[in-house]
């Protein structure tokens, strides 16, 4: 039999959710969690306004200025829809609040989100003013804490078999 590695408090490991056969999402449509497809939008498009403020840095061209505006309505708009959603798996599978992974990927994602918001409030007045060099930091500090956030997301599901097809104990493996 194969030792499963258990590093704490990092990266939590269990030999029995290796044999569980996971929890499933309570918010899904046919049986599909809904929390990871709805994850891209807000990372892929918060994750871009970190370049469109480095192309506005090194070009001072407005054209990245009013992207990164879009960009930052955009990812919090549908930042916010996935985290309700993932709220939600949260308070209701209390297993995902027994690993420090739920927490730190709870914590990193909320942090990002409440970052955006100050980011985007920040250039509501002029698109330009505050992206160099506060915007810039801002949207670069937002693109790590949604990497770490996913690293920790993706332990959930892969390590702890969270939010996956399975009929498991909501609350123990």
């Amino acid at each position: 039999m194969t030792q499963t590695p258990n590093i704490p408090p990092i990266i939590e490991s269990d030999e029995n959710e290796y044999r569980d056969s996971g929890v499933p999402s309570t918010v899904t449509i046919a049986g599909h969690p809904l929390h990871p497809p709805m994850v891209v939008f807000p990372v892929a498009l918060l994750v871009t306004v970190a370049a469109f403020d480095i192309g506005y840095w090194l070009t001072g061209d407005p054209f990245w200025a009013r992207g990164s505006f879009l960009l930052l309505i955009g990812g919090l708009v549908t930042g916010l829809v996935a985290a309700l959603i993932g709220m939600m798996d949260f308070m209701k599978i209390g297993r995902v609040r027994k690993h420090t992974a739920g927490w730190a990927h709870m914590y990193s994602n909320v942090i990002a989100l409440v970052l955006t918001a100050i980011n985007l409030g920040l250039r509501l007045g002029d698109r330009t003013e505050n992206i160099l060099y506060t915007g810039l930091i801002i949207s670069v500090v937002v693109a790590t804490l949604l990497g770490i956030g996913g690293w920790f997301g993706g332990e959930l599901i892969y390590r702890h078999k969270i939010a996956v097809i399975g009929y498991g104990d909501r609350d123990q493996p």
